[in-house]
């Protein structure tokens, strides 16, 4: 193990303790997540976003960090898709009970299974599984292919700037170049679309959706880590 290693894991188990044994620090982050939901997606998905290109980093060349990795870059772009990604699934929830409910005639059903009593939400039964599966299937088919290609344009653009924020301001984002020359579609959409969204995220975002509201982003946000550990072990 390398040192780099023994410090991660040290910084890891201090963070987990911290909130563990430090009077006041879950009550304060169940607080500032209920009361500024997208400002701390930010920072969930800056530092555990970027954590997961690290640990990939970590897995393909032995180094979590190099030169020209982009760790600002890398955080700002994570930070913003986080409020993308929290928004994203305000936005599916609502709309997908809505659907089940009018469009499909569950006539109620839908809302009763995935919310509950407003005091004490909704327990765990098929009906809610139903619910947050189809919740899942729906973002990741509608919604995640353009976040997964939108994210591999920018973490191109941060390579081919240096990954600097001067150099990640300093030039436009050739999003038309970069979709017909840059990407390489067999892996992109061979791998990334049809086997990771089907067999990993629409599993993984069903347990997101079954979980209390409060957790579920910090949740997707430990995904993108574990999706990180997955793409580095197919590379």
């Amino acid at each position: 193990m390398k040192k780099s290693d023994r410090i991660t894991i040290i910084v890891i188990a201090v963070v987990i303790l911290g909130f563990a044994f430090i009077p006041g620090a879950w009550d304060w982050f169940i607080r500032n997540t209920n009361k500024h939901g997208l400002l701390m997606s930010f920072f969930k998905f800056a530092i555990l976003g970027t954590f997961g290109e690290m640990l990939s980093l970590r897995i393909k060349e032995g180094v979590y960090y190099k030169e020209g990795f982009g760790l600002l870059p890398k955080m700002l772009v994570w930070g913003v898709l986080g409020v993308v990604i929290a928004s994203a699934m305000t936005i599916f929830k609502t709309g997908t009970v809505v659907l089940l409910d009018r469009g499909f005639h569950f006539d109620g059903k839908a809302a009763k299974w995935f919310y509950g009593n407003p005091l004490t939400g909704a327990p765990l039964t098929w009906g809610k599984f139903f619910v947050a599966l189809c919740v899942s299937v729906l973002m990741n088919t509608l919604f995640a292919p353009v976040f997964m290609t939108f994210h591999k344009i920018t973490d191109i653009h941060i390579a081919e700037t240096g990954g600097s924020l001067k150099g990640f301001f300093g030039s436009p984002l050739e999003i038309q170049k970069t979709l017909a020359e840059k990407i390489n579609w067999n892996i992109q959409y061979g791998f990334v679309f049809k086997k990771t969204i089907p067999l990993f995220w629409y599993p993984a975002h069903t347990i997101t959706f079954l979980l209390p509201g409060t957790y579920q982003v910090l949740f997707a946000a430990l995904l993108g880590v574990a999706l990180g550990v997955i793409l580095s072990i197919k590379k």
